[in-house]
């Protein structure tokens, strides 16, 4: 709350008509605030800067957002494998044609994920970038890295993972941690490397031996700060609710009778939610959504709740569950396990025959689960539903066909109101016992999951809708809708792919194309494309549709084991169904709703780092193994392409690419040949070997061996023809001028270009 109310008083005196830009002390002086406000008072204007509320001018002066008179920009850097880096804008969402060039010698000693001032150069750079220099380091992301220890010459060093650093850092203490070359290490930055200095830090930490799966993944968890153990004050919390719990339903609906179920992956941890259904009057659908009552054991303030809100959301990584709640609430307490009575939030949405949403209600309850569901059970179920008939109960095996009628239902009418859907193929990696890599299969979006997805979404929605009702603030879901300029490059795109559009600023053009497109060489290139146009799906209070599903109103409350917003929501549910007020405050549901987007984000990046680390492990020793792939990404420099079988993305280098001279074509996500038809496009099928693998730059590089046609056919790239041998006869001559006119089918203004194409070779 404090914060809130600091974020607030600054705001209101830097937006008025008579400020004049001054530093953060004066600030301070004029607001007349206390000792504690003014301890925070750096730190909120940071944040405030972060968001693009309030921007920085020279020697540290603050004044309002959008008043960028001079050359000088806030924003956060990334640093690239070579050295160099880019620098986002504060406020601007992120995008390749607003970032700003900065040199290697031009980045100070800034780090990736700085906040950092740049001042703009006057003139752009190659590509029509703009190029600045970093004049001020204002917040470091982090003072802590992981990396790996070596010795030369007597020194202790650290190589630190990823792109961080271009050089090794200095640790004079690492015989006071026992730190042993090879090993991998935490360490604790004093002085940050710049390209004139060496950087020096101290170790805080030996993980262990490189290259074991274990310290793999205790190198994401530090390099990502994620919580390890719960702390003890936590844990005693929730043995408290262990003992107190009592299943008899008390003051709660007693559900107990009616035919619940849960359907879950094979290896879920945590059941929070539950179904039933039933006809009602006039044959309407009764659909009842039954999540778990986590709010039941974690109460505001308290020890369980302090920490589920710093947490945000469980992290899965591959070889481990990182919960948000202990285990004894999430795996037992609050987990909707079969045979058991367990307290519930229930959302029952009344639906007409064709599915039209009538009317929602909302009880504190008590269920007993009958049956335990795996999505295979239920596809192979969907199948032969005559052969189950003997495995299951009379009313277990109608509710699991009223469950499949209705969820199409709804299905069908999400896409009528414009709803999207990308057919993108999502691939997990499967570990042995040890935690390596041992090959991968693709996650099916089968019926099944289908079913659940369904009802889950309209029990969001119904709760949105209710709150939004209700006029009370909560915690939204929100998907922007994309920016107008990129669909206007998404259109070209499509169009350059020969497929026929009159713009896909319509959200049901879009679907028609993605529709189109489904089972077609264009359709890894097309959904690739519509993906990297969207804008990324968050949590905020204010009033914004979700693009993505078409929907005016929507939030998370499905999942409170897991996800802190879903937890929020439940608890205001809570005080609508006991008639109670609530006193939620818009500017800490502020604080709240970036927070838990910021631990959102962290989860999502530490799963696919510790998934890339595995891969790259298992990679590095099937050097020379031919694949299929898909290209990814487009950049001037080359090319990322992702495998099919194992999803391990490399980058095919431009330098490698020596059968033509290609140009980056940034609209059309494309590397365009000299010569007609060598291009590579966004989503285009390629045949790739494994060159080389980085397990400490965590890079992969690939070597294209050929482009593939539909059905995995080869498609031969154009190539040069072949030179004769000079001879003192004119006929030769001839013939060899009109092979190259039929085999390249050439205009006379393209030979330049070719020739010029040739001189590059011969200096090579």
């Amino acid at each position: 709350m404090e914060d809130a109310h600091l974020e607030s008083l600054v705001l209101k005196h830097v937006n008025r008509s008579d400020y004049k830009p001054v530093k953060p002390r004066e600030i301070a002086k004029r607001l007349r605030l206390s000792d504690d406000l003014r301890r925070n008072l750096k730190r909120t204007i940071k944040r405030l800067v972060k968001r693009g509320q309030l921007e920085y001018g020279s020697n540290h002066i603050v004044r309002p957002a959008g008043g960028r008179s001079s050359n000088r920009v806030t924003g956060i850097f990334r640093r690239t494998s070579r050295g160099f880096g880019f620098v986002q804008p504060s406020g601007s969402t992120p995008d390749e044609n607003a970032d700003i060039y900065i040199a290697e010698r031009k980045s100070r000693d800034a780090a990736s994920g700085d906040l950092v001032v740049v001042r703009v150069a006057k003139t752009p750079g190659s590509f029509q970038k703009q190029r600045g220099e970093i004049v001020d380091v204002l917040e470091r992301e982090t003072h802590q890295f992981v990396g790996s220890y070596f010795e030369d010459d007597g020194l202790g060093l650290v190589r630190v993972d990823g792109d961080v650093f271009g050089t090794a850092v200095l640790v004079p203490d690492a015989s006071a941690k026992n730190a042993h070359p090879g090993d991998k290490v935490v360490i604790e930055m004093v002085h940050f490397p710049s390209h004139s200095r060496q950087g020096e830090a101290v170790i805080r930490e030996v993980l262990g031996q490189r290259g074991s799966p274990e310290v793999d993944t205790l190198t994401i968890i530090r390099e990502y700060h994620l919580p390890d153990d719960f702390p003890e004050d936590v844990l005693n919390a929730a043995r408290e609710q262990a003992e107190q719990f009592d299943e008899s339903p008390g003051d709660r609906d007693d559900l107990t009778d009616r035919t619940v179920i849960t359907i879950d992956p094979k290896d879920a941890r945590d059941f929070d939610d539950a179904i039933s259904l039933e006809r009602v009057s006039n044959r309407h659908w009764r659909l009842d959504v039954h999540i778990a009552d986590v709010a039941h054991f974690v109460r505001p303030r308290s020890p369980l709740d302090r920490e589920a809100r710093d947490r945000a959301t469980s992290v899965y990584l591959p070889d481990r569950v990182i919960p948000m709640l202990p285990e004894t609430i999430s795996n037992n307490l609050a987990s909707l396990q079969p045979g058991h009575v367990r307290f519930t939030l229930t959302a029952s949405i009344e639906f007409t025959p064709e599915g039209t949403w009538v009317n929602t209600e909302f009880s504190r309850s008590a269920i007993k689960s009958k049956r335990r569901f795996t999505y295979e059970e239920v596809d192979d179920f969907l199948e032969a539903p005559s052969k189950w008939k003997r495995k299951l109960t009379s009313d277990v095996h109608r509710l699991l066909l009223d469950m499949h009628h209705l969820a199409m239902i709804l299905r069908a009418r999400r896409f009528q109101r414009g709803s999207l859907e990308l057919s993108l193929p999502e691939t997990k990696i499967d570990l042995d016992q040890q935690g390596r890599v041992r090959g991968a299969h693709v996650v099916k979006n089968t019926e099944s999951h289908q079913i659940i997805e369904e009802f889950m979404l309209a029990a969001n929605q119904a709760v949105a809708e209710a709150l939004h009702d209700r006029e009370l603030p909560f915690l939204r879901r929100i998907h922007e809708s994309p920016e107008p300029r990129k669909l206007k490059a998404l259109t070209r795109f499509v169009k350059e792919l020969e497929i026929e559009t009159q713009g896909l600023e319509s959200r049901f053009e879009m679907q028609r194309v993605l529709q189109h497109v489904q089972g077609l060489p264009q359709e890894y290139a097309v959904n690739y494309a519509v993906l990297r146009s969207f804008q990324k799906a968050v949590y905020s209070p204010q009033e914004e549709e979700h693009y993505a599903l078409a929907s005016r109103r929507y939030c998370h409350f499905t999942s409170p084991i897991r996800r802190y917003p879903d937890l929020m929501v439940h608890r205001l549910i809570d005080a609508v169904v006991r008639g109670r007020k609530s006193s939620v405050n818009m500017e800490q549901l502020t604080n709240d709703a970036e927070h838990c987007s910021e631990r959102e984000q962290r989860a999502e990046r530490a799963e696919r780092e510790l998934t890339k680390l595995k891969l790259l492990d298992f990679l590095s020793k099937k050097v020379g193994q031919q694949m299929d792939a898909v290209i990814t990404g487009v950049e001037e420099f080359g090319l990322f392409a992702q495998g099919i079988e194992l999803p391990a993305e490399g980058l095919i280098h431009i330098s490698s690419l020596q059968d033509d001279n290609y140009r980056f074509d940034r609209a059309t996500h494309s590397l365009a040949g000299a010569r007609r038809n060598n291009s590579f496009r966004l989503g285009d099928p390629i045949r790739v070997e494994i060159a080389r693998v980085d397990l400490d730059a965590r890079r992969l590089d690939y070597r294209l061996i050929q482009r593939l046609g539909p059905n995995g056919a080869t498609v031969q790239q154009k190539s040069e023809p072949r030179r004769r041998k000079k001879t003192s006869s004119s006929k030769p001559k001839s013939r060899r001028r009109k092979t190259a006119g039929k085999t390249k089918k050439m205009s006379t203004a393209n030979r330049p270009t070719e020739k010029k194409a040739k001189k590059k070779k011969k200096k090579k």
